[in-house]
Formats: C-alpha cells, sequence, structure tokens
C-alpha cells in the first residue's frame, strides 16, 4: 500500500529523534524567556497606568464581560446574566479570583499562558536552528507586542493557543491520550481547534502505518490530483481505523468535550449550548470583519438566506482543510499552521484577534522557510498593508457613519488575496526538516 507523504512526525520523542522531525530549544531561548516576561510585565503595569489616567482604556472589553460573569458565578448565578458572555462557563470559572481576590488576576493569568504558549512553541523548533532563525522565530509570539498586548488587555486567546501548542508536544513525546484530554478542552473551550482533529488523526494513522512497516517509499504517482485525493482518503480511513493511537486520540477527546460540555449543560441548560456554541456557527459580524462574505451577509440581513450562506461559507474551508491534511499531514506543526491560515482566512467571520490562531503556530515553520529575505519582507509588508486598506475604511464606517461598505468588502477581498498568496508562497518556500538520522551522518 502506497500512501504518498513524507516521513511522519509523531510518536515518541525517541522516534522523533530516530525517523522524524528533531526538536529543541536553542541556545539563547533562556534570554528570549526572559525577555518576553518583562515586556508582559510592562504592558501589564501600563495597562494599569492607562485604565486610571485616560479616557481610552487599555483594557479589552471582553475582559469586563469575563469580569462581570465570574462575579455572577461567585454569587451563585449564571454567568450567562451578563449581556454578551458567549462564551463556556469554565472562562467565568477560571476567572473567579477576579471577582473573589483582585481583578487584574486574569490578565496575570493569560499572559503567563501567553509566555508558556510560546516557550512550548519553541520547544518544537528544529534542531540546529541558527540565532537569526531562533530570533525570527522568538518574533513571531514571544517577543511580538500583538500576541503581548491581546493577552496583557484581558483577551483569552493566549489560553487556546497554550492548548493547541501542548497538544502538539503531547503528541511529539508519545502521549497520545494526553494529546486527546487537551484537545477535547480545547475545543470545548472554543470551537475552531476542532479543525487540528483531521491532521492528528491522519498523523496518528501514518505513524501507526509507519510502525507496521506497510508504508512503500514514495513515488510518482500515475493519478491525478482528484483522484489520488480520493486513492489518498481512502487509504487514509483504512490506516485510522486499524490505528490503536487513533482511537485512543478520539475517545480520549470525545470523552472529555462530552464530560466537561454534560456538566455545564446540567448546570446552566440550553443557554449554555446556545451561548457557547450556537451562537459561533449563526455569528455574522457586518462592521469588523475581514471576511469575504461580509458584504453578502449584511446585505442577506435576517432572511433566510443569510443561514444558508453562512453553511455555505463552511464548503470551501472543508475542502481546503481536507487537502492540506491530506497533503501535509506528517508534518504536523506545518500541516496545523497551513490548515489555520485557510480556515481563519475563509471564515465567515475574521476579526484581528483570529491571526493569533496561526502566529502561535508560525515559529515552528519559520526556520525551514527558504525565503529570499526581500520576498519574505514584502511578503509581510503586504499582510500588513492589506490590513491597513481595510482599517481605513472600517474606521469611516464605524466611528464616522459613511456609507463605504462596499469599500469595506473590496478591502477584505484584497486582503483575503493577499492571505492566498502568502501562503502560497510560505508552501512554496518550505523546507521539511531534515530526518535526525541525516543530520547525525552529514
Amino acid at each position: 500500500m502506497r500512501w504518498e507523504m513524507r516521513d511522519t512526525w509523531s510518536g515518541s520523542e525517541e522516534e522523533a529523534m530516530r525517523g522524524g522531525r528533531a526538536c529543541g530549544r536553542p541556545a539563547g531561548a533562556g534570554w528570549v524567556l526572559l525577555g518576553a516576561v518583562l515586556l508582559r510585565v510592562a504592558l501589564l503595569l501600563y495597562g494599569e497606568y492607562q485604565d486610571r489616567t485616560h479616557r481610552v482604556k487599555f483594557t479589552d472589553v471582553d475582559y469586563r464581560v469575563f469580569t462581570d460573569a465570574a462575579h455572577y458565578v461567585a454569587r451563585g448565578e449564571s454567568p450567562y446574566r451578563r449581556e454578551t458572555y458567549r462564551y463556556t462557563p469554565l472562562v467565568a470559572w477560571l476567572l473567579l479570583p477576579n471577582a473573589l481576590l483582585a481583578e487584574p488576576f486574569g490578565k496575570l493569568l493569560f499572559a503567563v499562558c501567553d509566555v508558556a504558549a510560546g516557550w512550548l512553541a519553541l520547544g518544537m523548533l528544529p534542531v540546529g536552528v541558527s540565532r537569526p532563525g531562533l530570533a525570527a522565530a522568538a518574533a513571531c509570539w514571544l517577543l511580538n507586542p500583538i500576541p503581548a498586548a491581546v493577552s496583557c488587555r484581558g483577551n483569552a486567546e493566549s489560553v487556546l493557543a497554550l492548548l493547541v501548542l501542548a497538544t502538539l508536544r503531547s503528541l511529539r513525546r508519545g502521549r497520545v491520550a494526553t494529546a486527546g484530554l487537551l484537545h477535547g478542552v480545547a475545543v470545548h473551550t472554543k470551537i475552531y481547534p476542532v479543525i487540528y482533529t483531521l491532521p492528528i488523526v491522519l498523523n496518528l494513522a501514518l505513524a501507526s502505518e509507519s510502525a507496521r512497516g506497510r508504508r512503500e517509499q514514495r513515488q510518482p504517482s500515475p493519478l491525478g490530483l482528484g483522484k489520488r485525493l480520493v486513492h489518498n482518503s481512502v487509504l487514509a480511513v483504512d490506516a485510522a481505523l486499524r490505528s490503536k493511537d487513533v482511537w485512543t486520540f478520539a475517545l480520549t477527546s470525545a470523552s472529555v468535550f462530552a464530560a466537561i460540555s454534560a456538566f455545564f449543560f446540567y448546570v446552566y441548560g440550553w443557554e449554555f449550548v446556545e451561548q457557547t456554541y450556537l451562537y459561533h456557527v449563526t455569528r455574522r459580524d457586518t462592521r469588523h470583519n475581514f471576511s469575504p462574505y461580509f458584504y453578502a451577509l449584511y446585505l442577506a440581513g435576517e432572511s433566510g438566506r443569510a443561514g444558508a450562506m453562512g453553511l455555505v461559507a463552511f464548503a470551501p474551508q472543508a475542502a481546503v482543510l481536507a487537502a492540506a491534511s491530506l497533503r501535509y499531514a506528517d508534518d504536523l506543526p506545518f500541516c496545523c499552521f497551513v490548515v489555520t491560515v485557510a480556515f481563519v482566512a475563509f471564515n465567515k467571520v475574521c476579526t484581528s484577534q483570529y491571526f493569533l490562531w496561526y502566529l502561535c503556530l508560525l515559529p515552528p515553520v519559520l526556520p525551514s522557510l527558504a525565503l529570499p529575505r526581500r520576498r519574505g519582507l514584502a511578503l509581510l509588508a503586504a499582510w500588513f498593508a492589506g490590513q491597513a486598506l481595510w482599517l481605513l475604511p472600517a474606521y469611516l464606517l464605524e466611528f464616522e457613519g459613511w456609507n463605504v461598505f462596499l469599500s469595506v468588502w473590496a478591502a477584505g477581498l484584497l486582503f483575503l488575496i493577499v492571505n492566498c498568496v502568502v501562503l502560497q508562497q510560505i508552501i512554496v518556500h518550505y523546507r521539511p526538516p531534515r530526518p535526525a538520522h541525516n543530520l547525525k551522518n552529514s
């Protein structure tokens, strides 16, 4: 049986060293960690100062929502009594110290998760990364002021980043049940990590096939792209059903997700399901939105067409998820990065904080990019320019009341094109880390 992919990445750390991706934190990582901590301490202190002295607050509006919900929970009431609280009750429960001890507790917790996520990401860097490579990887997250500011303002995205990276770390160490537990918690906390289920399952199936010696060397395929995807899909399903690790991961993650959700359903009833999950499935944002579906959903309004269009919007995401997973599941960090960029770019709602979903996965990928410096800087500039072009009409729409919906939509389409070009260039110039045994013999 031939499954057209490269060497597998999952399995124990020893297996990763023998035949897969050899990873470890490079020299100088400790100084990066220190700089990351100092950056966040400075932001936390400045945030307290700005909140007390300026009319425009540093603290995120969502943090006030979290804190109010925690106060309701502390009084034995539902967190959903707080209007616009549309998250799992787990967040309000985690922030109970906001109500019982001190309100900045949550910001400190999110900042710690932020640093921990970056530290895990550095731990997945390929062995032999140079200092410039370390600096570039660190700049993506630990020393990046954007995720640092987001967590210090009180946004909970860093918790998800930590859960996702901890899942990948557990898989690299061969702790499949632990990875399943973390994945179940992540999907319960926010729906989007479910997109990593297929890449993980395929990766574990590949590992099982490799261990049984069932896979042949990769050879040119006479099949066309479409037939090859179908062929690989059939082989993937067969391999997944035969894999003990796949069953362990699937049953563990599903059980954890079901147990947590059942508990909160018992405590808070249908309101929990509606606000935590259903709202996000049907959500439409007609203002702060990079999505290519923004204008169509705005015109559809509250009609039945809007709901149908929202469901249709999942089709491109599902297609890209399946194709990317089948092609790159052997290199799990890279596969998750590609899947996340595509998912965010084609999502029916796309705001700036969603970019953090893939930025946390960029550090393990960046050192393996054989991208010319000028082209890399040009792509980075285009990515920021695409956002800037969108922000101008979005500001005029939101704060000045100008009728510039078409301009916002056009800017969103341009940003989608930019994202597609950037992702295509990353895929073309990505060079998978060499297996550890090759490194030793070179």
